[in-house]
């Protein structure tokens, strides 16, 4: 059986975890996570994409309907304006997690709203880069581990 595939998306400034305010977003960069990641679930294909452009990202989710299995998405601050990165989600048949490392409800009022969540089977928020992982681990629960 072919293993879980799972697309790990990131918005914009993502690229810059581990020097972006480290105080909400932490010090470690996502390439060093994302190895870890890939450590912890070795039966699991992670691909990872960031871009900062949002028609890139839209892209990317109408791409990932098919070659994935699921989409883990932190569509950094367009969650709170991007009307199209949410319909780009509802268009595909390919589940979404919607992933945020900070807690958006306990930050600026502006973050309080997202616009995917309504239309992403869940949402983790709050963890740090652990966010990530329990996302991951959610599709395995959900997708089944071994495929």
């Amino acid at each position: 059986m072919e293993p879980l595939r799972l697309l790990i998306l990131n918005g914009p400034n993502l690229n810059l975890l581990g020097q972006r305010e480290p105080g909400v977003y932490g010090s470690e960069s996502f390439g060093a996570y994302l190895e870890k990641l890939r450590c912890a679930f070795q039966g699991i294909r992670l691909d990872h994409h960031q871009s900062n452009v949002e028609g890139e990202l839209v892209n990317a989710l109408q791409d990932a309907a098919h070659s994935y299995d699921g989409v883990i998405f932190n569509a950094g601050g367009y969650t709170h304006t991007s009307v199209a990165l949410r319909d780009a989600v509802a268009a595909i048949h390919v589940p979404v997690i919607e992933v945020h490392i900070s807690n958006i409800l306990s930050r600026e009022e502006f973050r309080h709203t997202s616009l995917l969540t309504g239309v992403c089977v869940g949402m983790v928020s709050g963890f740090g880069l652990d966010s990530y992982r329990l996302a991951v681990e959610a599709f395995r629960m959900k997708l089944g581990q071994d495929r």
